[in-house]
Parts: structure tokens; sequence; C-alpha cells
């Protein structure tokens, strides 16, 4: 394969039409949203009297919200500058806003200032554990915690919440906080494939707008094989109005019917060889989870009998992690990414189970703020979730060549275990961390924000 060689936007797998590459040195399957809001606080209700004594009404001043939260806006959360809409919790991974709390649940803010940090925890541990699997490929990862099924049911949720206000102007607002970002990362990655010989064509169009797979050649295919998830995720936010639509006339058998798709495409027809065919296998495989956060945030899972949905959700991951080991052989893997049915199936009963859990026992994880670094580094990860999740590539790419130099030291070469793929994640952080710091500005630009160094 020559270097200039165009190829689309996603390497070989799922036969021919799938999008996930062939498991690469460092675990090269593009897998990876959301920002917090600080939940307004609701005033000291005045008391008429006390006791005996009449007691003289007196103005509570909001109380300041905590340093480490003031101007910290979620992603989705905020339509127009100054405006704030209220809300439980955080969004999703890459796009990302707050996440509100089901219908049928209490309208209270969470302990510690209204902060759902349940939301915020997984979507940092699913950027970690993306980072890991890029840097170490390992196949059991997805089984362990899925972190694009949860992503996407995440993202769900928070759409279903946004969709109380007129639909064009909710999408609008996505492909806003989305594009910008993925711009100025997109620039750079062009630029460096054109200098190493790549010829665009009219193709290009979708480093615009990523509704398809943009292109790009071999030599930049680890940093451009991650947009599938951009993509998925946009074509949701586009039939997200209908889907709600649908799920709402009956909510139960829309649920169970969008696993349908990913059994069509896996046992009856597997779609078209292109663009299209890649697009609607990874919206099969995780449709289900979208439609799960709608049921998320209209209480439908809380009404649920726990027997049934635990019964659910075991049958669903058993089917999926069945699946994934019976076909080992004709994918030459477990790994769930590979495997769309299997991932289909894993994610939903996973998912299932974390939404059902967080709605009939309301976590909402408030201790974490008692552990103030900690808790940092979770508001920081959802603030700039995007431009992690875009750069995180080729912070791995640039930690190769750094370690090289490394070893041109003695001192580094006896006492750094240069060799150790734990090493190459911690350096990988320590670039992603500069540029949070370089880059993540675009997502406050984006947001219509004051930009900042770190939220």
């Amino acid at each position: 394969m020559s270097w200039g060689e165009e190829q689309p936007g996603h390497p070989q797998g799922y036969g021919q039409v799938q999008g996930y590459g062939e498991q690469l040195p460092y675990g090269y399957e593009g897998y990876g949203r959301q920002q917090p809001y600080p939940q307004p606080q609701q005033p000291y209700p005045q008391q008429q009297s006390y006791g005996h004594q009449p007691y003289v009404q007196q103005d509570y001043p909001q109380q300041p919200c905590p340093p480490h939260y003031e101007g910290y806006e979620g992603y989705e959360g905020y339509e127009e500058p100054g405006q704030r809409v209220p809300v439980d919790s955080t969004a999703t991974l890459p796009v990302v806003e707050p996440e509100p709390e089901p219908v049928a649940a209490s309208s209270e803010p969470a302990a510690g200032g209204g902060r759902d940090r349940y939301f915020d925890t997984l979507r940092a541990v699913a950027l970690v554990r993306v980072v890991a699997y890029h840097t170490f490929g390992w196949a059991w990862a997805g089984l362990v915690f899925p972190s694009m099924g949860i992503m996407f049911g995440l993202a769900g949720t928070l759409m279903a919440k946004s969709l109380e206000r007129p639909a064009l102007k909710v999408v609008r607002s996505r492909f806003r906080r989305l594009l910008p970002p993925f711009w100025f990362w997109g620039a750079f990655v062009v630029l460096a494939m054109m200098i190493h010989d790549w010829m665009p064509g009219w193709q290009i169009v979708y480093w615009i707008v990523p509704l398809g797979d943009p292109p790009g050649n071999a030599w930049g295919e680890q940093a451009w094989e991650i947009l599938w998830y951009l993509r998925t995720y946009l074509w949701f936010v586009l039939l997200s109005p209908l889907l709600l639509r649908l799920f709402r006339l009956a909510p139960v058998p829309v649920l169970v019917l969008s696993l349908a798709p990913i059994l069509v495409l896996t046992f009856v027809w597997a779609g078209p060889d292109n663009r299209l065919g890649t697009a609607l296998w990874d919206l099969s495989t995780y449709l289900f989870c979208w439609i799960l956060g709608f049921a998320h945030r209209d209480g439908v899972l809380q009404r649920m009998k726990p027997a049934v949905v635990v019964v659910l959700s075991l049958a669903a991951l058993g089917y999926g992690g069945w699946y994934a080991f019976a076909h080992r052989a004709e994918f030459g893997t477990y790994d769930l990414d590979e495997i769309p049915l299997a991932q289909a199936f894993w994610s939903a009963g996973f998912v299932m189970l974390l939404m059902w859990a967080k709605a009939r026992f309301r976590i909402d994880f408030a201790g974490l703020t008692r552990f103030r670094r900690l808790d940092r580094i979770v508001t920081v990860f959802n603030a700039r979730a995007v431009t992690i999740y875009l750069w995180h590539e080729i912070a791995l790419i640039l930690a190769v060549p750094l370690i090289d130099q490394f070893w041109k030291v003695p001192a580094f070469e006896t006492y750094l275990p240069l060799e150790s793929q734990w090493f190459m994640f911690g350096v990988g952080w320590v670039l992603i961390a500069l540029f949070i710091l370089v880059c993540g500005w675009v997502e406050d630009v984006a947001a219509r924000k004051r930009p900042r160094l770190l939220p």
C-alpha cells in the first residue's frame, strides 16, 4: 500500500463493511464525551413566623459555587451566552452537556452543588480506557468497560432532555459545539497528510462536516480512524427528533426492536460496501444504547420491575459474550470492537444495568467532591472530552519518537523502562495534558465562552 493511497474513513474490518480496523501494534481501533454545569441553587425558603414571635423576612443571597466550578458551564446546556439551562448532571463523549435526571426522579440537585458525579466519573473512566486500549490493544477491554456503548447511552439521555427545546435549535447547537474543535484538529492532520504525499479528492468535504468517513492516506491512518465516532454521533443527533417521537409512542417495543437492525445486517443483508454501509453498521451497533438513553431520561427503566431488568440485561450480556467467543476463529479475536453483534448485545446489557441502577438507587457519587484532586481531574476530563478524544492518538504517535530520543541519554536508558508500553502510556498522558492546555480553548470558543487554559 503506497503512502499516498487514499483510504475510506475506516480500516478494513467486519468483512467488507464494518469499518473497524485490524489490530495494530498499539490497538489502533478508534474508540473513545461532557461538561459539568453548576446547578442553580434554590433560594432559601422564607419563613413567615417562628414560634410565637413574628419572623422578619430576609433575602438569602445565593451562595457562590466552589472555586473549581466557577465559570464552568456544561458543553451542551448553554444555547446562548449567559442563558443557563437547569439540569442535574452532565453529558457524553465527545460532545458534552449536563446530564438530566429521569422525569420520574427527584428534581432536587445532587449533593455537593448540583453535579452528578456518577456520569462525570463514567466519562472520565471511558477516556482513560480509550487511551489504554489504543496503547496496549487489550482485547478484553471492551468486556470490562464498553466505553462507546456507555457514551452513546449518555448522549441519548441528554439528547432527549435537549429536545424539550425546538429540534432545529438543538441540532444546530450540537453541530456548532462539535465542528470547531474538529476543524482545528483536522487542519493539522490534513496538512500533515498532504505533506506526506496525500492528494485529496472531492471527498475532502467530509473534513468539513463528517457525515461520512473523512478520507486520508495510510500515513495518517492512526489519527483519522477515530472519526467514526463523530460521524455516528452526528447521525444520531440528526435522527433523534424522529427516534424520540417513535420511542414515546411505544417505549418498550421500540427499545426492544432497536436491536433488530444489527441482527438484520449480521444474518440477512450486510449492506453496501461503502461509506453508507459503514455508517449503517455503526448506527445499528449502538442504536439500542442511544434509545436506552431516552428510556433513562423518561423514567421508563425506573418503572420496570427489577427482576425484568436484571434478567434482560444478563440475557443480553450472555448472548453478546457467547457470540464473541463462539466466533473467535471467524474474526480472529474476541475483541468486541471487531464483532458488531457481540458489541451491540454486550453494550446493551451493560448499559441497561448502569442506567437502571442509577435511576433505581439514585447513585450520584457526590462523595467524590471530598477528594479534591480526583474531583478536579474528573472535572477537567469532562470539560475537555472533545480535546482528549481527538488529540490522544496524535499524543501516542508523538510519544514514540520522543521515547527514541530518551535512548540517547545513558541515564534514561539505564534507569527508565523505555521498552515498557506502560512508560509509553505515561508519556502519552503527559502529551495529552499539553494538548489540553494548548488546544482545549477551542472547546470554549465553540461553546461561546471565554477561552481558558483549564476549566
